[in-house]
C-alpha cells in the first residue's frame, strides 16, 4: 500500500512540474509581445511624392494631386501658406483615415 501511494505521489508531482514548464515558455512570450511598443501607421509608412496645386478649401489649404485630381489635407498650414496657388511637389505620409499629408518637405515644382 505504501508504495502504490508513492508512486500516485510521484506521478502526480511529475505531471505538475510537466505542466508547469510547459506553460512558462508562453507566459514569457506573451509577456515580451505586451512589452514590445506598438507602431501607428505614420510611423510604418515611409515618404511619398506628390504634385499638385495649393488651394483653400475652406479656411484650410489643401493640395489638389495632379495625377488623381484627389484633394488632400495639409498637417503643417503655414508651410502651405508659403505656396497658395502653387504647383509643388510634396514629400509626405498620407494618413489614410483623414486622408491628410503629414509633409516631411514641400518644394515649387519645376513644370507649369
Amino acid at each position: 500500500m505504501k508504495r502504490l501511494l508513492s508512486v500516485v505521489a510521484v506521478l502526480v508531482l511529475a505531471g505538475l512540474t510537466l505542466n508547469l514548464s510547459a506553460q512558462t515558455p508562453a507566459t514569457q512570450s506573451q509577456d515580451n509581445t505586451a512589452q514590445q511598443p506598438v507602431n501607428t501607421p505614420s510611423q510604418q509608412q515611409s515618404a511619398q511624392s506628390f504634385e499638385g496645386k495649393i488651394t483653400k478649401s475652406g479656411d484650410k489649404f489643401v493640395l489638389k494631386d495632379n495625377a488623381t485630381q484627389a484633394a488632400y489635407q495639409l498637417d503643417d498650414q503655414d508651410k502651405a501658406k508659403q505656396f497658395e496657388g502653387k504647383t509643388v511637389k510634396v514629400k509626405a505620409t498620407v494618413d489614410p483615415n483623414t486622408n491628410t499629408l503629414h509633409i516631411v518637405d514641400i518644394t515649387p515644382s519645376e513644370s507649369r
